[in-house]
């Protein structure tokens, strides 16, 4: 396979790279030998004591081997001209409940796209709901054993998560996410909670199933959808009222006592926003 060459936008003070000669406009060629398709590739390579590089010098174009001796832990200091090295992935969902398309126009261009990528939910903690990964990437990420990854599960009934995501490939989600705990990866959920939609006996199902999954499944959160009034032509959604509130809290309540005595946490949460 042909090799990448990677732009590095910086390299920091003080740093192994500085130290090794790597300046800024040079090209990252491989690590170990190795070509890098994204920041997951990268920081996979580079977690070992001996490392070789190929970089492509800006000045002479000329490609220099470079070894560098370090601590597991520590970093190379080279910052790239993309976060991820690799193009982030879209969300290909159509979520009801999908706040973005709830913004009002004229916003800035970043506000509007919907990213819904495994790498972003390591390195940022955001959530995704792993309908744009193959077995192969959930594999790929697995035998790396980068954790945690959080998911945005909203219900575990394969049914109702397609109608939720407008999208027939959701359908999968404990089967995707059983290669992340059989590989040891921690997994964070979250369900955003619609009314009369996921709740009630179906959120019952939800947090069942999630629980099986314990110690795996590390965290639950619940938080109720966000609505704003740029909802025209959108699914229609009604926001919780007080006495619903008050009893979806009971409800997680219930489970949390539960957890207590099994795990010594709560496991399961309440967004404040059913609280106020």
């Amino acid at each position: 396979m042909e090799k990448k060459a990677i732009a590095i936008k910086q390299v920091q003070n003080r740093s192994l790279a500085k130290k090794a000669g790597i300046k800024s406009g040079d090209f990252l060629l491989s690590v170990n030998d190795v070509s890098i398709k994204d920041i997951f590739d990268y920081q996979y390579q580079i977690s070992n004591e001996y490392i070789t590089l190929e970089v492509i010098k800006q000045k002479t174009g000329k490609l220099v081997k470079l070894e560098i001796e370090k601590d597991i832990d520590d970093d190379l200091g080279l910052v790239f001209e993309k976060e991820l090295i690799d193009d982030e992935k879209s969300c290909h969902n159509k979520c009801i409940f999908c706040f973005i398309d709830q913004l009002p126009k004229g916003m800035r261009e970043s506000l509007y796209f919907k990213d819904d990528d495994a790498r972003l939910s390591f390195l940022t903690g955001s959530y995704v709901t792993l309908t744009n990964m193959s077995y192969d990437d959930i594999s790929r990420i697995a035998s790396m054993h980068f954790s945690p990854v959080n998911v945005s599960v909203h219900t575990t009934d394969p049914k109702l998560r397609c109608t939720m995501l407008n999208n027939r490939h959701a359908f999968d989600l404990l089967e995707k996410m059983q290669v992340f705990a059989d590989a040891g990866i921690e997994l964070n959920c979250q369900i955003v909670l619609c009314k009369d939609i996921n709740d009630k006996k179906h959120l019952d199902k939800t947090i069942e199933d999630l629980s099986n999954m314990y110690p795996s499944v590390k965290s639950i959160s619940v938080v109720p959808v966000g609505i704003t009034r740029f909802r025209e032509g959108l699914y229609p959604i009604e926001p919780y009222e007080a006495q619903e509130c008050a009893d979806i809290i009971k409800q997680i309540e219930g489970y949390q006592k539960k957890f207590k005595e099994k795990a010594g946490y709560n496991l399961i949460y309440a967004a404040d926003e059913f609280y106020i």
